[in-house]
């Protein structure tokens, strides 16, 4: 296990003293998918006051850090703003704490939220002069910006070079260049973000030309008292700036709470306009515009359309592009099946099969023979799971990781995976469970905590592992034929979407959300590929072997005393009147905690004959079918789960999947046996 020390910096921003994070910009800047890409499962959704104006709320991780992210409406500009508009300049200035000023006013607080200790603006590359304009409005608010240069693809696409470091310096605010899309440079913003709210750096005053700031020179003094600050709590630039615009809201207030002051401000604003060569309102916003026309002119320059790309581009279109990300997601997923189905297949054959061969004629009869021989059958279980399943997937795994690809697979369904309450990291953890569920689960709970990881293992145990799909290809493609195998593994999807659904539903932002990196690519060296393979195994043996050798010890000893028939008459309930089953399959169903096939070889032994299609009807076999495909999988999976999320979560997982078994098992029954009556 590799060991990395990384520093901690304070103050922390966690729980109550976590940061507050306004997302802000004009339409067509990529601001809602900043926020759907590090938004947590469920994030909050309500209306400014008095509007129909949607903004939404989350907890996001950063690092060790936490932050209230708010995706707030589209705003053009912070002048003359009237209606929707207006609450979200006055959730920019004062969140849920109203001044003075609006005491009067009906409604209550644009927001129930707490004004943002730090604004990020996401500004697109490709028409930067309009977006600066709003950057040169917000840094008036007294607050840290982060300046988000988003769509940089397509900026370098139409010829256009940014000198972020030029731009940084000319702001006074952090600047970096996003794809948020692809999910390029998020974790580098939102690290800035974190930064500067922690040194608490504001932008750079940025004042208006200097002929403008002459002749505003007396309203400035006049606006510079303490109780016109006092009742509007605004800084005194954003102050000056909007009454001298004839900024509507401002003046109105100013008329409520200061009418004795209203004239002589008035004609000291008039007084100025006389000083320009265009009415005061006109020359601030031509002033704006021609600053920002500045910054571009000194911070951007034309080229050729860039035309060459290396390998590392083409992959990342490949991995993240919006449209091609699920494909190569795809790819990697069928990589990981041949893995499952074949490799794993070919080493499960050349071992365990070979073991399970070697000793099938010792059958001992005295009780010291029956306890060794269940040993056995738990050591050559176990040798099952790990050499062929859970080494070569782990490796897979920890390949994925450190070559960059898990976390770009990741990214792309991440959304998918929201609408059962869990996060893209959990992907490739729930493709391994095709092979086994026990490194699944163990990838699962190094990608989540609190109660997603619970949601992710309980999930994954209805992932149909190597074992149960062999079952299912054996009976359900020779019985049943390509329609029969469909249906079954569609029912496991629908029962994982559903059971996401169920599990997540009682606490909708099950956790915050996050902020995904996307790493350079890289190949993984042997050192740290067999480091972490081993880091990850470990323990697990250590947990796994003595439940399977001791079940199977268990397991034996009844049937060598006799209790076969006990136990199936024992399970009758479950066998005979609700599975609608012969009354010998309760042992075989029984012993498939242990490893499911072993219940496949049991039920053949229990019927006596490999036919069974003769013995049972195509309905019995898929109720067989589904009881084995969502019941417990197997002990194995127990002891991993006991591992990573407890006792008392692994035994609501076991109740999980034995009412799921018998729910669905019992419910397909029912309805095919109707199916069938009605067909008489």
């Amino acid at each position: 296990m590799r060991e990395t020390a990384i520093p901690l910096r304070t103050p922390l921003f966690r729980g109550e003293r976590r940061l507050r994070i306004a997302l802000v910009g004009l339409p067509g800047g990529g601001k809602t998918t900043l926020f759907d890409a590090v938004s947590s499962t469920a994030p909050h959704r309500g209306e400014l006051t008095g509007t129909h104006r949607v903004y939404r709320e989350c907890t996001v991780q950063i690092g060790f850090d936490e932050a209230s992210v708010v995706d707030l409406p589209s705003i053009h500009s912070l002048h003359h703003l009237q209606g929707d508009d207006l609450s979200a300049l006055k959730y920019l200035l004062w969140g849920d704490d109203r001044p003075p000023v609006s005491v009067h006013e009906q409604s209550g607080p644009p927001a129930p939220l707490a004004p943002p200790d730090l604004i990020i603006q996401v500004v697109d590359a490709t028409s930067l002069q309009s977006h600066l304009e709003l950057t040169l409005e917000l840094s008036q608010l007294g607050r840290p910006i982060v300046l988000a240069l988003n769509h940089m693809d397509e900026a370098a696409k139409k010829g256009l070079y940014i000198n972020i470091k030029a731009l940084e310096k000319l702001l006074g605010m952090p600047v970096v260049p996003t794809v948020a899309l692809m999910g390029r440079g998020i974790a580098q913003l939102f690290s800035a973000a974190v930064s500067a709210a922690r040194e608490e750096t504001c932008p750079l005053p940025q004042p208006p030309s200097r002929h403008i700031a002459e002749s505003l020179g007396s309203l400035t003094a006049a606006l510079n008292r303490p109780e016109i600050h006092a009742a509007f709590r605004l800084p005194h630039p954003l102050l000056l700036m909007h009454f001298a615009a004839q900024d509507g809201f401002v003046e109105d207030e100013l008329r409520q709470h200061f009418p004795e002051l209203l004239p002589q401000l008035e004609a000291l604003r008039d007084a100025a306009g006389l000083r320009l060569p265009r009415p005061l309102a006109e020359e601030l916003h031509a002033d704006r515009h021609h600053r920002a026309a500045t910054l571009v002119e000194a911070a951007m320059r034309m080229g050729s359309p860039a035309e060459t790309h290396d390998w590392r581009y083409w992959l990342d279109e490949l991995f993240l592009h919006p449209r091609w990300g699920l494909i190569g997601s795809l790819a990697v997923f069928a990589a990981v099946l041949f893995v499952v189905f074949e490799i794993s297949g070919w080493i499960d054959s050349m071992t365990t099969v070979r073991l399970t061969e070697a000793f099938a004629d010792w059958q001992p009869q005295s009780t010291g023979g029956v306890v060794g021989r269940a040993v056995l059958d738990g050591l050559i279980g176990l040798v099952g799971i790990v050499v062929p399943y859970m080494i070569p997937l782990v490796m897979l795994l920890v390949t994925l990781e450190e070559a960059g690809l898990m976390h770009r697979i990741a990214f792309v369904v991440d959304r998918g995976f929201h609408q059962i309450g869990l996060h893209g990291g959990v992907a490739v953890p729930f493709l391994l469970g095709l092979g086994c569920n026990v490194p699944a689960i163990s990838g699962a709970a190094k990608a989540t905590s609190g109660r997603e990881r619970v949601i992710a293992s309980v999930l994954i145990t209805f992932v149909p592992c190597s074992a149960r799909s062999a079952i299912i290809l054996a009976l359900a493609g020779k019985y049943l034929g390509a329609a029969g195998v469909f249906g079954i593994f569609a029912l496991t999807l629908v029962v994982i979407a559903v059971m996401g659904r169920l599990l997540s539903r009682g606490d909708r932002e099950l956790g915050p959300g996050q902020v995904q990196e996307i790493p350079a690519y890289a190949l993984p060296t042997w050192r740290v590929l067999l480091g972490e393979t081993w880091a990850r195994t470990s323990d697990i043996l250590t947990i796994v072997t003595p439940l399977l050798v001791g079940g199977s010890v268990v397991l034996a000893l009844l049937s060598h005393v006799g209790a076969d028939s006990l136990i199936n008459t024992l399970l009758m309930p479950v066998t005979v009147w609700w599975l609608g089953l012969p009354l010998a399959l309760g042992v075989p169903l029984l012993f498939g905690v242990l490893r499911k096939e072993l219940s496949l070889l049991m039920i053949y032994q229990a019927l006596g004959t490999q036919e069974i299609g003769g013995l049972l009807d195509p309905v019995q076999i898929i109720t067989l079918l589904l009881f084995l495909t969502f019941y417990i999988p197997c002990v194995s999976t127990f002891a991993v789960m006991l591992k990573t999320i407890g006792r008392r979560d692994a035994l609501f997982s076991v109740a999980i999947s034995v009412g799921v078994a018998l729910l669905a098992s019992g419910v397909v029954r029912a309805g095919l046996s109707g199916v069938q009556l009605l067909a008489q």
